[in-house]
């Protein structure tokens, strides 16, 4: 699916920066007090123990700490976790690099105008500068790989997650199907009118017949099918009209207008028959006169496939009661494609009396 980079998510302010988790500070706060406690032991073994290590050793585990929360928030900024693994290696050998040196810039100014020691006697010179750059370059490898490791652990199991949510949802379609689209009303009606077009029109029966069988078919094989094509949907939809206008006859009248080029894109099965089938059991069904259902298909100017269904009719949207079958579709396509996928339903703003509904799905590598 179509993606923007990190770095212009970044520029258009659509990465917002959470606060750490207080499994972070504990980690923090735990692991740089070892690193503090580490350096005390260096210090009491081949220098001595005394007040003076215990405050350098403090300033150094404190400086760390802060340019590590704030490598964590650019690295959040930047959107670096969702980089590859070649790009992020490089921005992070910059970082750590900068972050190394500053962080010998901040402690060794705090212990001179600070912490002020006792002087030892040796010099400081550049050698051991490089040095001590070179070991926190190390430690903040280490960080990396920790924090990394975290963030790559958890989006696995939220991956996990989400599959089983879409599965359940899936699942949870398939019910809906079987017990709304194809319940046994729907059957005993579709079977009666078809009987009573045996004796008057044999050829017709056969065709009606032959238009639940394909329903049927493919709602039984609808199972683990998390995404069908457009064409295929398209078939079960002219079932589902064909088989309805046996009911409604004159009173519905219905049109497909489908861009050859978007027939392959792939979709959640039984969405646009979930649309169609709304259009008729709250627009049509309840209008004496009936009305008309206009189904057009293309790609936009994005790439992305746009679906638009129009009834007659007046939508009365009641603020969190979509329904059942509408709500489960919009969590089927976020599920699938995220924010890039939409499901609107509105009246008209150009023709009265007339019902909207908008299905917009990007194309998946898939789909190509």
């Amino acid at each position: 699916m179509p993606r923007l980079s990190p770095e212009r998510l970044r520029k258009a302010g659509r990465v917002a920066v959470p606060r750490p988790s207080r499994a972070f500070w504990v980690c923090q706060l735990v692991g740089w007090t070892l690193y503090g406690g580490f350096n005390l032991a260096l210090f009491a073994v081949f220098v001595r123990f005394s007040r003076d290590a215990v405050l350098i050793s403090g300033v150094i585990a404190g400086t760390l700490l802060l340019l590590s929360h704030g490598l964590r928030y650019f690295i959040r900024a930047r959107g670096w976790e969702q980089l590859a693994p070649l790009p992020l290696l490089g921005r992070l050998l910059g970082a750590n690099l900068g972050l190394a040196v500053l962080s010998q810039l901040l402690i060794w100014a705090l212990i001179i105008w600070v912490v002020r020691p006792a002087p030892t006697g040796q010099p400081y010179g550049w050698g051991q500068f490089l040095g001590y750059v070179l070991n926190v370059n190390f430690v903040l490898w280490l960080w990396c790989g920790f924090y990394f490791g975290w963030h790559y652990l958890r989006r696995f199991r939220q991956a996990e997650v989400d599959q089983w949510k879409l599965a359940a949802a899936v699942r949870e379609a398939e019910m809906r199907t079987l017990k709304t689209q194809l319940n046994p009303h729907f059957l005993f009606n579709g079977l009666n009118n078809i009987r009573a077009l045996v004796l008057e029109n044999p050829a017709r029966a056969r065709t009606m017949m032959t238009h639940l069988s394909d329903l049927l078919r493919y709602s039984i094989q609808l199972s683990s099918a998390e995404q069908v094509p457009l064409r295929r949907e398209l078939e079960i939809v002219r079932h589902y009209l064909e088989l309805e206008s046996l009911q409604l006859e004159e009173r519905l009248t219905y049109s497909l207008d489908v861009d050859p080029a978007a027939l392959d894109v792939l979709l959640p099965p039984m969405t646009l028959q979930l649309l169609v089938e709304n259009a008729i059991k709250h627009g049509l069904a309840p209008r004496p006169a009936g009305g008309t259902i206009r189904l057009a298909a293309q790609l936009d100017e994005t790439g992305a496939l746009r679906v638009t269904v129009r009834n007659t009719g007046r939508y009365h949207p009641q603020p969190g009661h979509d329904g059942v079958g509408v709500r489960n579709a919009r969590e089927r396509l976020a599920l699938l494609y995220g924010p890039a996928a939409r499901l609107d339903l509105h009246n008209s703003p150009t023709e009265p009396d007339t019902v909207e509904a908008q299905l917009c799905v990007p194309v998946t590598p898939l789909s190509l």
